[in-house]
């Protein structure tokens, strides 16, 4: 990056210093800072509307939809987050190659299943081998993404249905009985104030994702914690810039990075609840009218 680090044996002091951080890997280990922010922005909305489908669907009158929704946040609940985790990402995969394999190789005799090997025609293949890297790597990301937002999607799911059974059924009666439908209760009357109820449930959801991210290490994504571990790995003269083991520093600088947006989030959900609770008949609403 500076002119004076073509020839880093040669550097000491801050000159050496400042090459060492601006190396290409470097760059890239600053960069998987912002993919995680990133990651959570997408994931967090993606797992919470598959949250609120899967509340309505616990709360529905039809039994098949209400056993699905029940299931739903039972199984994943009842599951380590590490194996579906694992789990997800190979059968989605591997679901979304065999459907294009039945869909491009109609005439493909052989089994798919032989032994421990999953084999599908060279055309479902997902991605394609003739793909650019950058496709790989995304797609891998999208998998993750999958992951995080079918398993966190679960514990929102359960967290908004306690919410809208804490809103008083006296509402929803009087509701009906100005008229209104049940759909027209739910949204117009149930789903506001709901989320009053929801919000610190969710918010301490949120602060898991941000603790789960390095989970992300496992299914092989170059995130934070690979490059940490990449970077401070002791190095010797083989390399441009040798040095110890310096992952003590690395993680630690994961740590006030956490940390960092973990008091962030806090600030961010407590102005939210604050506003949230505005006219509502709780006791952040009352403190908030008197106030």
């Amino acid at each position: 990056m500076f002119d004076f680090c073509a020839d880093p044996k040669s550097l000491e002091g801050f000159q050496w210093l400042a090459c060492y951080l601006t190396t290409g890997k470097h760059m890239l280990f600053y960069q998987s800072f912002v993919f995680v922010i990133v990651l959570m922005l997408i994931t967090a909305p993606i797992a919470l509307a598959v949250g609120f489908a899967g509340a309505l669907a616990s709360r529905s009158h039809i039994p098949p939809v209400r056993w699905l929704g029940v299931g739903y946040t039972s199984i994943v609940r009842g599951v380590p987050d590490i194996a579906f985790f694992l789990f997800m990402p190979l059968a989605l995969d591997q679901g979304l190659e065999w459907v294009r394999h039945k869909v491009k190789c109609p005439d493909w005799t052989d089994a798919i299943r032989q032994g421990n090997d999953f084999v599908v025609c060279a055309e479902a293949k997902l991605p394609l081998s003739s793909s650019p890297q950058w496709v790989h790597e995304y797609y891998s990301i999208a998998l993750g993404i999958a992951a995080f937002a079918f398993v966190f999607g679960a514990f929102a799911a359960f967290v908004m249905a306690g919410a809208m059974n804490a809103v008083p059924r006296a509402q929803m009666e009087t509701a009906e009985a100005y008229g209104m439908t049940r759909r027209q209760a739910t949204w117009r009357i149930l789903v506001p104030q709901m989320w009053t109820y929801a919000l610190p449930g969710l918010s301490n959801l949120w602060m898991i994702l941000i603790k789960a991210t390095p989970l992300l290490f496992l299914l092989g994504i170059e995130d934070v914690v690979f490059w940490a571990r990449e970077l401070g790995g002791r190095k010797t003269q083989a390399f441009d810039y040798p040095h110890p083991d310096w992952r003590l520093w690395y993680f630690l600088a994961l740590l006030v990075f956490y940390l960092l947006l973990t008091k962030l989030s806090e600030i961010g959900f407590a102005r939210l609840s604050r506003r949230l609770a505005r006219g509502q008949a709780t006791l952040a609403g009352m403190e908030g009218a008197k106030a």
